[in-house]
């Protein structure tokens, strides 16, 4: 059995896999500059030379021309005007579209308006922890991101990889008020996190309205705010254009994800900050960017439409169950004369799953009665579930079947 498929069901991660990495597009292709000549009509010199006299009949062909002229002009702008009338009379109205703009002039926003809208609700993330990026020696980290305020709960939406591996988190909020806050829930393979702030009886400044994503065309204009680089950069707003939607991008660990391409400018610490449309309200979350010499403009949110479903979810406490399982595929079952289900690798002490009797080498087969075969099936029963409920996990245990009982506890 391939280790690499080991996953821990609390982080549902692959425990085997290196950090998330930077996406690195396979084909780079510069633009190519064209070049337009210009045509430009020569003029005529201006001789000074003395005119000769013009004729009588000269006079006479300059006076037709003119009141042919005359004539044809009004002959055609009674037509145009005739066209125009019956046009608008058929409701055959003639309308050049302008892309959606930061503009005052029409229902949108100006991009000062939509940054003072929004910005109250962004907030800087600065973490502390550790991360094993090696599988052997932890490395301390610190660092910072960004995110946005949900509701007056004080739920925080960002990045997964703004807060991997945070032991300690600090909010730093718009109006310089630093406060603690909790990773809640993440969700890795989205790198999409919710934090909260720990203290209820704090109130918070602002709180973003959540836009469509899936109405976002390319040429709409928006803008990203966040705190690239350093705190000292907080509130930076960055303005472009949608380059692309539904943008599928495979990451260093093959996860496929669906992302926004935009060239508003988004660097380190940028990530988890609000993607903003015309009308103020937040349609993604940046994440990341292409960093390369020959590269500019090429960066990627979250569509926020793939987080909204989520919300609830993400809002709940990770609940566990203290063990690491293997998916066991059709190939891997007949191979293995097993049936399809999850392998459990191993158990952690004193963890729901020992108390309830689980042991390593147990097949599971069903959970909370329902017949599953895959982690996502698994994870989003769990993510069903309250803490405290008990849920019923039936496995295949030296050929018989077994059910144990598994009270859910919240993830300290």
């Amino acid at each position: 059995m391939n280790e690499d498929n080991i996953y821990d069901v609390e982080n549902y991660e692959n425990v085997n896999s290196g950090a998330q990495e930077e996406i690195k597009e396979d084909f780079i292709e510069e633009d190519k500059a064209f070049e337009k000549e210009s045509y430009v009509h020569p003029i005529n010199d201006i001789s000074n030379k003395p005119k000769k006299k013009r004729g009588k009949g000269t006079f006479k062909v300059i006076a037709l021309a003119l009141i042919a002229g005359l004539i044809g002009g009004a002959i055609g702008s009674g037509s145009v005007y005739y066209l125009t009338k019956n046009n608008y009379q058929n409701g055959n109205k003639v309308i050049t579209p302008n892309p959606q703009t930061f503009s005052s002039d029409s229902e949108g926003l100006t991009a000062s308006e939509a940054f003072e809208k929004v910005a109250p609700a962004v907030v800087i993330v600065s973490v502390s922890g550790v991360v094993d990026y090696s599988g052997i020696i932890p490395k301390e980290t610190s660092g910072i991101g960004s995110g946005f305020i949900i509701n007056e709960e004080g739920y925080i939406l960002t990045n997964y990889h703004v807060i991997e591996g945070a032991k300690e988190v600090v909010v730093t909020l718009s109006d310089g008020r630093d406060v603690s806050a909790r990773v809640v829930n993440y969700d890795q393979a989205r790198d999409v996190a919710m934090l909260k702030i720990t203290d209820d009886s704090i109130k918070v400044p602002a709180v973003v309205e959540l836009g469509d994503s899936d109405a976002l065309k390319p040429g709409e204009q928006v803008v990203a705010i966040g705190s690239p680089l350093s705190k000292e950069f907080n509130q930076t707003v960055t303005s472009g254009i949608v380059s692309a939607v539904n943008r599928t991008v495979q990451t260093s660990s093959g996860q496929q994800v669906n992302l926004i391409q935009t060239d508003a400018a988004i660097n380190p610490g940028n990530s988890g900050g609000p993607l903003v449309n015309t009308k103020g309200e937040v349609v993604g979350i940046n994440n990341m960017k292409i960093s390369s010499d020959s590269v500019e403009g090429i960066g990627f949110s979250i569509p926020i439409n793939e987080v909204k479903d989520r919300i609830e979810s993400l809002s709940k406490p990770i609940l566990n169950l203290g063990i690491s399982i293997r998916e066991i595929n059709s190939d891997l079952a007949k191979q293995l004369k097993l049936e399809e289900g999850l392998y459990i690798v191993e158990v952690t002490e004193f963890s729901p799953a020992e108390k309830a009797g689980l042991k390593g080498g147990d097949l599971i087969v069903k959970f909370d009665g329902k017949r599953i075969k895959t982690f996502e099936e698994l994870k989003e029963i769990r993510d069903t579930k309250e803490e405290g409920d008990i849920v019923s996990v039936e496995v295949i245990r030296n050929g018989e079947n077994k059910t144990f009982n598994v009270q859910l506890e919240a993830k300290q």
